[in-house]
């Protein structure tokens, strides 16, 4: 995969709109110092190189009542392509899930998933992972602290 080169304007924006993905282009031309065309041009370039995938917003999902924030390790058995597929597919359709990985080592995914209280994870558990039956063992580890959360990456 070839990795693309950043121009310091560039790696400005793309560090100005990970801070604040709703500045507006005449906010971010101005803190750049490129007329607001130039940085519209740039901004648009960056999504088509798919460097800037989307716009978004963090939430925090304890303010909504997600209080349980855990990460569970799946794990396939048979391990085979339509199993793998299959699992992808259905955690794509779970939003408890908010986050799928393909990983190495013992297990075949690892899910960050948000419940509100251990009850609802617990439920969550056997109606809907245990639910298919390729998947053979649940491993999981419930956060109880955040000691750092980003979303950016370091253009360095």
């Amino acid at each position: 995969m070839n990795t693309v080169h950043l121009d310091e304007y560039d790696k400005k924006i793309v560090e100005l709109l990970q801070q604040d993905s709703s500045i507006s282009n005449i906010d971010l031309s101005k803190k750049i110092g490129l007329a607001p065309s130039s940085c519209l041009l740039r901004v648009k370039n960056l999504k088509e190189q798919k460097i800037l995938k989307q716009f978004t917003v963090v939430v925090d999902e304890k303010q909504l009542g997600f209080q349980i924030t855990c990460f569970a390790k799946v794990y396939i058995l048979p391990f085979n392509r339509e199993n793998c597929q299959a699992f992808i597919e259905e955690a794509k359709r779970i939003p408890e899930i908010v986050e799928c990985y393909t990983i190495t080592g013992d297990a075949s995914f690892l899910l960050k998933i948000v419940a509100k209280d251990l009850e609802s994870y617990r439920n969550f558990v056997f109606d809907k992972l245990l639910k298919a039956s390729y998947v053979n063992n649940i491993d999981t580890s419930i956060v109880v602290g955040s000691e750092k959360e980003s979303t950016t990456i370091p253009l360095e």
